[in-house]
C-alpha cells in the first residue's frame, strides 16, 4: 500500500499576508519586522509541520502549528529576537564609531581588529565572558543581582521600544516619549541601590552621584519633551514626527532646547562630561567597582543602549525623526532615522573629547542654573509660537 503524503508547498506560504491573519496584533497598521517573522514562520513552521506530517500522516500537530493563533504567537517571538538584533548591532555600530573617531582625535587610527576595526566589539564580549565571575562575601547578594539586571534589562526594553519608521516599532503608544522617559529615569534608582548593596564606599558614592546627577537634569528634560509635545500636539512619537515633516524640523524654532536636551541627554546616558557615578580617576569604577566578568561587561553595554536611546529621542524631537525634507518617509526610512541618531551620538563624542569630566558641584549648578532656564525660556519661546498662530 503507498501513502500519499502532502508536498511542502502545501505548509509552506512564502508570500504570507500577516494583516490577513485574524489574530494580526497591530490594529491593522503595516508593521515591517512582523511581517518579516510571519513570512520566516510560515517557512520554518511549515517545514517543521510537513516534516511531522510526513512521519505521521493526518496528525493534528501539524494543523495547529500552522493555526492562525500559533502562527501569530511564534511570529511575535521572532519578531523580538529581529527587534533586539538590530537594536544590538546598531549599538555595537555606536561603539565602534566612537573608539573610531575619538582614536582620529587623539591622533591616532583607534581598533583595527577585523573589518576596520568593528571586531574589537566582538572581542570585547568574548574577552568579559570568559573573565572569571567574582562576588565580594559581604553584599547584599538579592540587591546585587537584581539591580544590576534591572539596569541591563531596562536598557535593553527602551532601545527595543524606540521606533525606526512608521512601520517599524514593537508598539504604537500615545504616550510614547513620557513612557520612555519614565522608564529612562529608572536606572539612576537602581544604580543608587546597586551601590549601596556593594558594602564598597566607592560604588556608594556612584550611586549617591547618580541620585545627584538624577535630580539635576531630569526637570529640564520633562520640560523640553512638555515643549515638543505642546508644539506637535501629541506625545506620539509618530504624531510628533509627522507634525515635523508637515513643517519645519523642530531644530529650527528649539534650537535652544535642542542643545540644552543634547545636553541633558548625554548626562542621562552617563557619558562624558557627566559620568561622576563612575568617574574612574577618583573612584576606581563607581557603582560598577564591584562587578566583574560578564556582568561588568553588559553594564558597560547598557551604557551604549541608553546612549542609542537618548540619541534616538533627540532625533525624534528635533530632527524629524525618520523623514526628510520634500521627500516624508523615503524608501528607507529606518536607514535615515539610524543615519540621525548616529550624527548626534558623533556630536556626543565631540562633546566627550572637548570636555574634562565635570565635578559633581558643578552638574548640579549647570542643572539648576543653566538647564533649567534654558528649558523654561525654550517653553515659553514655543508658547509664543503656538499662541502666535505659527505652529
Amino acid at each position: 500500500m503507498v501513502v500519499e503524503y502532502n508536498g511542502l508547498l502545501n505548509w509552506v506560504d512564502f508570500f504570507a499576508d500577516p494583516m490577513a491573519n485574524s489574530y494580526y496584533p497591530f490594529e491593522g497598521i503595516y508593521n515591517l519586522p512582523f511581517d518579516i517573522s510571519y513570512k520566516l514562520w510560515e517557512i520554518i513552521g511549515g517545514t517543521i509541520a510537513w516534516l511531522i506530517n510526513l512521519i505521521f500522516p493526518g496528525n493534528c500537530v501539524s494543523t495547529w502549528l500552522m493555526s492562525e493563533p500559533v502562527c501569530v504567537l511564534f511570529s511575535l517571538i521572532v519578531f523580538m529576537l529581529i527587534i533586539f538584533i538590530v537594536v544590538f548591532v546598531c549599538t555595537l555600530i555606536s561603539l565602534w564609531m566612537e573608539r573610531k573617531v575619538l582614536g582620529r582625535m587623539m591622533d591616532r587610527r583607534g581598533t583595527m581588529i577585523g573589518m576596520k576595526g568593528f571586531l574589537q566589539c566582538v572581542a570585547d564580549g568574548l574577552k568579559t565572558f570568559m573573565k572569571e565571575n567574582t562576588i565580594p562575601k559581604k553584599v547584599d547578594n538579592m540587591t546585587y543581582m537584581w539591580t544590576v539586571s534591572l539596569v541591563i534589562g531596562v536598557s535593553v526594553l527602551l532601545a527595543c521600544m524606540i521606533p525606526l519608521s512608521g512601520r517599524w516599532f514593537v508598539v504604537n503608544y500615545d504616550s510614547g516619549l513620557l513612557i520612555i522617559m519614565a522608564f529612562f529615569a529608572l536606572a539612576p534608582f537602581f544604580i543608587l541601590v546597586s551601590g549601596w548593596s556593594q558594602n564598597n564606599k566607592y560604588a556608594m558614592i556612584g550611586g549617591m552621584r547618580a541620585a545627584e546627577l538624577m535630580i539635576s537634569y531630569e526637570v529640564p528634560m520633562l520640560i523640553m519633551i512638555a515643549t515638543t509635545a505642546l508644539m506637535a500636539g501629541s506625545f506620539n512619537i509618530g504624531d510628533i514626527v509627522n507634525a515635523q515633516f508637515e513643517g519645519v524640523w523642530y531644530i529650527i524654532p528649539q534650537a535652544i532646547g535642542f542643545i540644552t536636551f543634547l545636553f541633558c541627554a548625554t548626562a542621562e546616558s552617563e557619558r562624558v562630561p557627566f559620568d561622576i557615578a563612575e568617574a574612574e580617576a577618583e573612584l576606581v569604577e563607581g557603582w560598577q567597582t564591584e562587578y566583574a566578568g560578564m556582568k561588568w561587561g553588559l553594564i558597560m553595554l547598557a551604557d551604549y543602549f541608553r546612549g542609542y536611546v537618548a540619541c534616538a529621542m533627540v532625533a525624534i524631537m528635533y530632527l524629524g525623526g525618520w523623514a526628510l525634507p520634500f521627500i516624508g518617509d523615503g524608501p528607507v526610512p529606518e536607514i535615515v532615522f539610524l543615519l540621525k541618531a548616529w550624527f548626534v551620538f558623533f556630536l556626543m563624542i565631540l562633546i566627550r573629547a572637548a570636555l574634562g569630566r565635570v565635578r559633581p558641584d558643578q552638574i548640579v549648578n549647570i542643572g539648576w542654573k543653566v538647564f533649567m532656564p534654558l528649558s523654561v525660556l525654550n517653553l515659553a519661546v514655543v508658547l509664543l509660537l503656538k499662541t502666535g498662530g505659527f505652529f
